[in-house]
């Protein structure tokens, strides 16, 4: 083995040109899965604010078809305080709006604000770090006192580093008082992002607390991960009892509890069931990557024969005196896989500093991405399995070499 590799370092160091050429698709390979997975990670993975999202289901859509159509929504908050709110056996129950955009003056300037109305479950489900201040309750939510939640970016533009907390902000003809200030959140957390939140109890009419559909998003919090399924099949059964909202231009009605990414991947897969859709996404992503990896593996495989064969002589000569077939195929085995943790090192390397360009970058605000040990070590795993694949057929190849025809450089 310690031969082996002295070898195999001893080879890519003498052909540099086709070395590089393989070091370059296999750090490529590695550096695209390892960036893609940084951006999925961000979008979907459970993180602050949402950290607790392992064990939390929404719902995000009703939907109701017809002869004549159909008709796909947020649900109302009468739909979520009447079917979703009385499941049993969970830790908790929130709801929110779907961001809306409006707008305060400050100075006679214009400041645009992404408002959000939510109830006292809302902060209980996510955990916003307060860098100020508290989140209102239950109590405040109920009785619509006028207070709210910024973020810091919001609380820079509107009182210019000065405290936030107490100050007054005039939105949407109320003014409300600020008694928290959170870091701002990311634009990719469906849930979690706004600049502004108030509570639900401060809108202008009383009508939305009757609504079927509307712009709410309702959120459960189970106490752990293996109550989920049953959480499920619970509000599956409810759903099965609810009538549709107008009975004269829809007879069916579908609504499930989702994780986000499931309800991302909905509109993709409409005909298939909840899970099916998923799992088919999912293969698909899965499908893409190894396709994606196999390219360089198809790569290596070409340029490991033309690399072996051109060593005919090297072989001839092990051969007659005595190797055995399995020794050489070994041998050039182990060099391949040598080049492909190289590569590997060299990935996560620039991988690394991708992602750090990537967070400096001003085109992401509030975007943080994080290097993924354990995707990384599968896209590793993955990479080493195709380097052996592509370094065993070359190797076999040339095992068979005839010493005499080897020694005189062919490969017949």
């Amino acid at each position: 083995m310690r031969t082996n590799l002295k070898l195999a370092l001893k080879i890519l160091g003498r052909r540099k040109f086709f070395t590089f050429i393989s070091l370059f698709g296999i750090s490529l390979t590695l550096i695209v899965l390892m960036v893609a997975t940084a951006v999925l990670d961000n979008v979907f993975a459970p993180r602050e604010p949402e950290q607790n999202f392992d064990r939390v289901l929404g719902v995000y859509n009703v939907t109701q078809t017809g002869k004549n159509g159909t008709m796909s929504m947020n649900p109302g908050f009468g739909f979520l305080d009447k079917y979703v709110r009385p499941l049993r056996g969970i830790e908790a129950f929130g709801m929110t709006t779907e961001p809306i955009s409006t707008a305060t003056y400050v100075g006679g300037a214009r400041v645009d604000v992404a408002l959000r109305r939510t109830d006292g479950g809302f902060w209980q489900i996510l955990r916003f770090r307060f860098l100020q201040g508290r989140p209102f309750t239950k109590a405040e939510d109920d009785s619509g006192a006028r207070v709210a939640v910024i973020t810091d970016e919001l609380a820079q533009k509107l009182f210019a580093g000065a405290p936030a907390l107490g100050k007054t902000i005039a939105i949407q003809g109320d003014t409300f008082r600020v008694i928290g200030v959170v870091p701002a959140v990311a634009i990719t957390r469906e849930v979690a992002w706004g600049e502004m939140w108030v509570p639900i109890g401060t809108t202008p009419s009383s009508e939305y607390r009757h609504q079927f559909t509307g712009n709410f998003i309702g959120l459960v919090m189970a106490r752990d991960r293996a109550d989920l399924p049953r959480i499920r099949r619970d509000f599956d059964a409810v759903m099965a009892r609810v009538p549709v909202e107008d009975p004269k231009a829809f007879d069916t009605l579908h609504c499930h509890l989702e994780t986000t990414f499931e309800s991302f991947v909905r509109p993709f897969v409409r005909n298939a069931s909840q899970q099916n859709g998923t799992l088919i996404v999912r293969g698909v992503i899965g499908v893409l990557a190894l396709l994606f990896m196999a390219l360089p593996a198809l790569n290596l495989v070409t340029i490991n024969l033309s690399r072996i064969l051109e060593r005919s002589s090297e072989i001839g000569v092990r051969k007659a005196f005595g190797a055995p077939r399995r020794a050489l195929v070994w041998q050039f085995v182990t060099e391949n896989v040598v080049l492909t943790l190289i590569g590997g090192i060299i990935a996560f390397a620039l991988s690394a500093a991708a992602i750090a360009a990537l967070n400096q970058a001003t085109i992401f605000p509030n975007l943080r991405f994080d290097l993924n040990l354990r995707i990384f070590g599968y896209g590793m795993l993955l990479a080493i399995v195709f380097g052996f694949l592509s370094g065993v057929y070359p190797a076999w190849r040339m095992s068979t070499l005839h010493p005499v025809n080897a020694l005189r450089g062919g490969a017949q």
